[in-house]
């Protein structure tokens, strides 16, 4: 199965949501459309999907994967990152992973950082592979902006 990575494009909204329900990465007080839209806003070059061509399924690209990344000037962040089901196993993560690093390097990124639920340890040994140092830190927020009711 070959397949690229390119930057989101507005119709990928759908099928990019989807993915994201499938992989369990949505959460009712962030609307998944609104972080779309806010990704496209700023750095839309740093949001990425891996895509199989379209072909005899469809007449489309389909979307396989995703991954959402950002710099601030001190540290790049990586977000969203999924693979459909039927693709994982075939390095579609860790292509993203690679070519997201790739950019954000090319901005003078020094480093970068992500995020992992607690417990979600397949994935805490994913970025293990990939070279990610896990840190023991508290992390703390602020929601500016109510997307949706928790």
């Amino acid at each position: 199965m070959e397949w690229a990575i390119r930057a989101f494009v507005d119709s990928d909204t759908e099928p990019v949501v989807a993915l994201w329900h499938e992989a369990g990465l949505t959460r009712p007080w962030n609307d998944p459309y609104l972080d779309i839209a806010r990704k496209r806003a700023v750095q839309p070059e740093l949001f990425l999907v891996a895509v199989l061509p379209p072909g005899e399924a469809s007449d489309e690209a389909t979307v396989i994967g995703t991954v959402m990344a950002g710099y601030d000037g001190h540290r790049g962040w990586l977000y969203y990152l999924a693979t459909a089901e039927s693709a994982r196993g075939r390095g579609v993560a860790r292509g993203l992973v690679q070519e997201a690093e790739r950019l954000l390097g090319e901005m003078g990124c020094p480093k970068v950082q992500l995020m992992v639920r607690e417990g979600n340890e397949v994935v805490l040994g994913f970025y293990d592979a990939l070279g990610y140092e896990r840190f023991t830190v508290a992390n703390t927020g602020k929601r500016l902006v109510a997307d949706a009711s928790p």
